[in-house]
């Protein structure tokens, strides 16, 4: 298994170095190349044909499955029109289980679910209600962009959150990253790094989460059409210390930021402030 990036993770003062690791396997996923209906030529990014090099339009583009050397079995609309499944309309609840029997790492992209219209709206309601009640999930299946998918409902205030799962079988075993059998963690490490964890917490919604690089290209974008200059500031490198003694002064720092200040406990008299009188004019 490679690696598809390397950095750090850090938490006040513990930096750890991790490898990166694709977790789905692609090639459990069926996609489609976009062909030259004309020649069955692949089509690039600026719409011309590899092939016989025209501009190709998007009526003259379909769909094709490589299955061998230059080789394409083309797939009309049609054709994945007439196939028979019952997701393609209806989200069939296979069960209900549990969400701590739903791995993390099969949680793909969420949706918002509403009724379609009044008389649908008491159904809705008592399916958000039983949810609710029960504490279970429904999983289902839909037909989204040319594909069947599974799908997990849940409750959301007054409607119904869905989110579109991976297949079991496209997730790689955690097993295969490389270095990982016979970890363990020194006991008095474990410790300090568990009070550390503790002074750090915080409520979700305290933390802010916010797109920092996007706001960058756009300053960047903003300085490049004022004609300004664009200046990277290089972060420092911070000297590389004991883990004891940076959980240590970790847990020291965090518990400085967390005490509160203390109110001003000056006497009436010295915060009093007294009216100035006039001088009369001679």
């Amino acid at each position: 298994m490679r690696s598809i990036w390397k950095g750090h993770i850090r938490f006040s003062l513990v930096t750890i170095p991790i490898c990166i690791y694709n977790a789905i396997e692609t090639s459990e996923s069926i996609s489609f190349k976009q062909l030259h209906r004309e020649d069955n030529g692949p089509v690039g990014y600026d719409k011309r044909c590899k092939k016989c090099n025209k501009i190709v339009k998007s009526e003259d583009i379909v769909k094709g499955y490589p299955y061998g050397d230059d080789q394409f079995v083309v797939i009309e609309p049609e054709d994945l029109a007439k196939l028979k499944l019952k997701s393609t309309k209806v989200i069939e609840i296979e069960g209900f289980v549990d969400s701590s029997e739903v791995h993390p790492s099969l949680y793909d992209t969420p949706y918002f679910a509403g009724p379609d219209g009044d008389i649908a709206s008491k159904t809705f309601a008592l399916l958000c209600a039983t949810l609710k009640n029960s504490g279970k999930l429904g999983i289902g299946k839909v037909v989204l962009r040319d594909r069947e998918s599974v799908v997990l409902l849940s409750p959301e205030e007054n409607g119904l959150l869905l989110y579109k799962l991976r297949y079991p079988n496209e997730l790689r075993k955690i097993s295969e990253v490389p270095k990982l059998d016979g970890l363990s963690a020194d006991k008095e490490q474990l410790k300090l790094a568990k009070t550390l964890v503790d002074s750090m917490a915080k409520p979700f919604s305290e933390i802010k989460l916010k797109d920092s690089y996007k706001d960058a290209v756009k300053e960047l974008i903003k300085a490049k059409i004022e004609g300004k200059e664009v200046v990277t500031v290089e972060e420092e490198e911070k000297p590389v210390v004991d883990i004891m003694t940076a959980l240590k002064q970790s847990i020291e720092n965090a518990s400085k930021q967390k005490k509160p200040m203390k109110k001003s406990t000056g006497s009436k008299a010295e915060t009093e402030v007294k009216p100035v009188k006039k001088k009369k004019r001679a």
